[in-house]
């Protein structure tokens, strides 16, 4: 039996992945949290062999929950969720010893397998994500299907990053708006962070990449 903790703050697709995998022989999903700070003050008591984990949790970023969870549950296992097929976060957060990353999309039997994998002692890693030296190309940007931006970007995100690429400053684009810069500011900080890029120039690729501007 694979005990099984998930972490996702959508909480459909939580409540939906839970139910799924609760279902199928050898599965037990012992609870679900959807949030870091959540699943920080459940941590230390899981009685869990695998955690999924979404990449991106709005109250705390991707490194300070793997640094916290590392500092009380060092061998944890973990695979994350993503509908990021780019590696720039498998070699951001592979330092903290993940063992698995799987796209959202993924078949049942994929996830099943690489649950499977990761309890076994081995690592897993989506089929469809882009690693290894013959893949430089993708090795600093984010691609996702077209039909998931709305997923992962908010509406507002989407205006920013099309201004930002178009050389707008903070301040022309609070101006044009009707925003502050802080909140500009705030939210190209957050693009940079869920899509897991750099810097402007990042941000700029992955517009191209994924088709947002001419």
């Amino acid at each position: 039996m694979i005990r099984v903790f998930i972490t996702d703050d959508h909480e459909i697709y939580l409540e939906g992945l839970a139910l799924l995998l609760g279902k199928q022989d050898g599965i037990e999903v012992i609870g679900t949290a959807t949030s870091g700070k959540e699943l920080l003050e459940k941590v230390q008591d899981l009685q869990t062999d695998v955690l999924l984990l979404d990449v991106y949790l709005p109250d705390l970023g991707e490194e300070e929950i793997l640094q916290q969870i590392r500092a009380i549950r060092p061998d944890l296992r973990i695979v994350y969720l993503t509908l990021l097929r780019g590696t720039r976060y498998i070699h951001k957060l592979s330092k903290y010893n993940i063992q698995g990353y799987v796209l959202k999309n993924a078949s049942l039997d994929e996830l099943l397998l690489a649950l499977k994998t990761v309890q076994d002692g081995g690592s897993f890693f989506s089929k469809d994500i882009h690693i290894g030296d013959r893949d430089e190309d993708f090795r600093n940007t984010i691609t996702i299907e077209d039909k998931q931006i709305d997923e992962i970007l908010s509406r507002r995100e989407l205006e920013v990053l099309r201004l930002i690429c178009k050389e707008y400053s903070n301040a022309e684009i609070a101006d044009k708006l009707f925003l502050s810069v802080s909140t500009v500011e705030t939210h190209r900080k957050n693009l940079i962070a869920k899509l897991g890029v750099n810097n402007t120039v990042g941000l700029v690729k992955f517009a191209l990449r994924n088709n947002l501007i001419d």
